[in-house]
């Protein structure tokens, strides 16, 4: 770390990061559970808000995972715990009566918020010499299994941190721990490691383990920001004395440092010539120093940000230019920078994009040409003290495949010139009440408020960040509501109806499905079902704007047409399926029709399979969602089959009898269409037209029907009518419906009756007299 008056230029660092082989899917913040908000009738909702019960947990939770893992997971040669300590909340692992180790739980003591808004609770143990000896990841809310990652992959991620070092991590040596990044997941695993680094640390200060004491001595003096010194300077000044520090790396150094990861893969993944250009040019400072930030921003942007900053808070600056971007694109999806973090002792922040803004111009005379300038804001809540030392850490990753990346990080250390600090004396109350506090667990309830801030902030972000695609499903959504609401109108002409369906079908596929990865599923269900009678926030389930959208879209649908607005028309899986069909027609695959007593008893297949993980996950959601994969629209729609081959065989494997039966899986196998199925026998409005002489004598509609959801009596069996209005066309049909002919019959013979004649080429006429004939084009 360079020294005030000496070169801000920082040696490269690297620590390696092993790349985990598992699918990475785009972030879907919140995906682990998913945004499902209406499942039941509206009424079922204000029943659910009324009893929903209102959290505020203040004592520890280490009691209440404690009995989720064994002694010796934790603490190797322990066979029992003691109890808990009444100054921190921790327990000792006992070997035969005696403390070998210490267990604790890392949301006692850090907030552990992670990608879903909720806590990621994980019990670890540590011993006297300061090791984390085991770990154990209790509980979660990330969408790990949603998004196609097994959680084993995440489980296996935390059991490796036994070993770890705290002493080694306190004193910066970041090299000794080697952090794997699941691809797909990198904002959970960066959240576990932070949480389970810091909250080790806080717990061996507090019991004074392998040479940790309590942080501040009573009495002495401390050393604080000076905020008096404002004078601005030029970039050269700032550079020279150390109030911005740079870090600079080639492209042969980042090419060599994959390379010495022994992953072979890497070097056919390399970083094109020429070597000496830079990699990674970045440039950090203090930017809530009044002196370094009127230099950079200049007196205007500078009072901007005084303005913007609450009470304790800290703003840095970070410019960068190079072929890295510090900021990356992953905040736009997530709302997190997952690229850059500061570290200082025992406390890290991650920057959300709610702390950040950015730099149009760079006041200081002498600024070289920067591709991103950027302000970070980090919260007081942190306990970032800005006149000690400090490092941003910047992560660098390397596609090496389709689904995995390997991933080195860097840092950059910072250290304030000691000509903007003080030193003060500090008050011996002062230091006692520093001692207390450092040797505490952090605040839970200020931990909770704190979480909540972000998720209020964060869903709306993203609803921004998305906005493109959330006008996009909203116009589809009122123009499917239009061709509901005028049904009769746009069935009228069978032909330009068929292309608009086909076409319908197409961007749900692709737009909605691929693209978008807004394919509901029963675990929706499941978790907003769970959720109401824990811990319902709306923040968490506005996470993804656009499964909101169209869980929105099918609660109103539920009451008006069923549930076949979506089964039909918006389930992505389901258009796949129909379109293959079409193709197969096309290709003259001869299609089969199961008698109606089979088809009639396979029906419940779909409803005893949704009942059956319903029932799962009122013992537990997670065995639950395990068992969904009984829905392949993971692999098929999220994953687009980029996947490990029995998930793609089963894929396959219900796509297949849809060639032959058109819509098998949604007809016999679907949980989703079986869980909307209930609540659309609730629906008012009776939309599909329907003669009296339908189903006695004639079965016309029953026969065409692509899902066989007419009874031979007639009926349309709203649970299994997926609305494709093909029974409307034919309502309409003059060529193929019995009743509409024998009334243009009816008509005709009526017309001849009362004095109409077929004129010409079967143009009927009305005759005056035998003066003139006046043409009457026939309805």
């Amino acid at each position: 770390m360079s020294k005030e008056g000496h070169s801000a230029l920082t040696e490269p660092r690297s620590i390696g990061m092993q790349a985990v082989n598992c699918s990475k899917v785009p972030s879907r913040s919140s995906a682990a559970i998913g945004c499902s908000t209406a499942f039941c009738a509206l009424a079922l909702w204000v029943l659910a808000f009324l009893l929903l019960p209102q959290t505020a947990q203040a004592a520890p939770l280490l009691a209440t995972f404690l009995e989720k893992a064994a002694p010796a997971e934790l603490v190797p040669g322990a066979d029992s715990f003691g109890p808990q300590r009444e100054d921190v909340p921790v327990v000792p692992a006992l070997a035969k009566g005696e403390t070998v180790g210490w267990v604790f739980l890392t949301s006692d003591f850090v907030p552990t918020t992670g990608y879903s808004g909720k806590p990621i609770h994980i019990l670890a143990g540590v011993s006297k010499d300061a090791l984390i000896t085991g770990v154990r990841l209790v509980k979660h809310s990330e969408p790990i299994v949603l998004v196609g990652i097994p959680e084993a992959k995440i489980k296996a991620v935390t059991e490796k941190y036994a070993g770890l070092d705290l002493k080694k991590l306190a004193a910066g040596d970041e090299g000794s721990h080697d952090l794997d990044i699941v691809s797909g997941a990198t904002v959970t695993i960066m959240v576990i490691d932070d949480s389970i680094v810091r909250a080790g640390i806080k717990v061996a200060k507090a019991l004074s383990l392998g040479g940790f004491s309590p942080d501040a001595a009573a009495g002495g003096h401390a050393v604080e920001l000076d905020r008096s010194v404002d004078a601005t300077q030029g970039w050269e000044s700032l550079a020279g004395d150390g109030s911005l520090r740079r870090f600079v790396l080639d492209v042969d150094t980042i090419n060599r440092d994959f390379a010495n990861l022994g992953d072979l893969r890497s070097a056919s993944h390399v970083e094109p010539a020429p070597g000496a250009d830079a990699y990674m040019d970045v440039w950090v400072g203090l930017a809530s120093q009044p002196s370094i930030g009127r230099s950079l921003l200049g007196d205007a942007e500078y009072a901007n940000l005084k303005a913007m900053l609450k009470p304790g808070d800290e703003a840095i600056f970070v410019g960068g230019s190079g072929r890295w971007s510090f900021k990356g694109s992953g905040y736009v999806r997530g709302g997190i920078f997952d690229r850059i973090q500061v570290v200082q002792g025992d406390v890290s922040h991650r920057f959300r994009d709610r702390e950040h803004r950015r730099v149009i111009h760079v006041a200081a005379a002498g600024a070289p040409d920067l591709t991103e300038m950027d302000l970070f804001v980090i919260p007081a809540s942190t306990g970032f003290d800005p006149a000690a030392p400090w490092r941003l850490q910047m992560l660098v990753q390397r596609p090496v495949g389709a689904l995995e990346k390997l991933f080195l990080s860097y840092e950059l250390g910072y250290d304030l010139p000691k000509r903007y600090t003080k030193t003060v004396p500090q008050p011996v109350a002062a230091a006692e009440a520093g001692q207390a506090s450092s040797s505490s667990p952090a605040d839970t309830s200020e931990a909770t408020g704190a979480a909540t801030a972000i998720r209020d902030a964060l869903w709306q972000k993203i609803w921004e960040a998305k906005r493109s695609q959330i006008i996009v499903i909203g116009a589809a959504l009122v123009f499917l509501s239009g061709i509901f609401f005028f049904q009769s109108f746009a069935t009228k002409n069978e032909r330009i109806f068929d292309i608009v369906r086909t076409a319908f079908l197409i961007f749900t596929l692709v737009f909605v499905g691929w693209y978008a990865n807004a394919q509901l599923s029963v675990v929706n269900i499941l978790a907003v079902t769970s959720a109401l009678f824990s811990d319902f926030r709306w923040e968490t389930f506005l996470m993804d704007p656009l499964i909101f959208l169209l869980w929105f879209a099918v609660a109103a649908a539920l009451l008006f047409w069923a549930r076949g607005a979506y089964c039909g028309w918006l389930c992505p899986f389901g258009a796949l399926q129909e379109l293959s069909n079409k193709i197969a027609r096309a290709l003259k695959v001869p299609q089969a029709t199961l008698p109606w007593g089979l088809h009639e008893r396979l029906w419940p297949i779909k409803y005893v399979i949704f009942l059956g993980l319903f029932g799962l996950s009122l013992y537990s959601l997670e065995l639950a969602e395990h068992y969904a994969e009984v829905e392949p629209f993971k692999t098929a729609i999220i994953l687009k089959f980029d996947r490990s081959w029995p998930y793609v065989l089963f894929a396959l494997a219900v796509l297949t009898p849809g060639l032959f039966i058109e819509r098998f899986y949604c007809r016999y196998m679907c949980p989703l269409g079986g869980a909307l199925a209930i609540p659309a026998r609730l629906h008012m409005f009776r939309w599909l037209k329907r003669y009296k002489e339908c189903g006695n004598p004639c079965q016309t509609c029953a026969h065409e029907c692509p899902v066989q959801a007419i009874h031979p009596t007639g009926e349309i069996n709203p649970n299994e009518c997926i609305s494709c209005l093909h029974c409307q066309v034919l309502y309409q049909s003059a060529d193929r419906c019995p009743v509409v002919i024998g009334k243009i019959k009816k008509r005709a013979r009526f017309e001849k009756q009362i004095g109409l004649a077929t004129s010409g080429a079967g143009q009927p006429a009305v005759t005056h007299g035998a003066a003139k004939t006046i043409p009457v084009q026939t309805v």
